[in-house]
């Protein structure tokens, strides 16, 4: 979850996506409030709760998109 007030406003919270799919009616501006507690929650249930610096997140989805796209 990388990055400063600016960056989350200027991406549109995607930094917060998982918060923004647990819990759709909640104002953008509160994710990095909850976000210790989903991530609490993912661990319990031994889900992934994927954080990392933004270059790396990209070339990870490109890497699954490659990956996904062949045969």
């Amino acid at each position: 979850m990388g990055g400063g007030f600016l960056f989350h406003v200027l991406t549109g919270n995607l930094s917060h996506q998982i918060e923004h799919h647990v819990f759709p009616d909640l104002p953008g501006n509160r994710y990095a409030e909850i976000a210790p507690r989903v991530r609490e929650i993912c661990a319990r249930h031994g889900l992934p709760y994927v954080t990392g610096p933004l270059r790396r997140q990209y070339a990870s989805m490109w890497g699954r998109m490659l990956r996904h796209a062949l045969p």
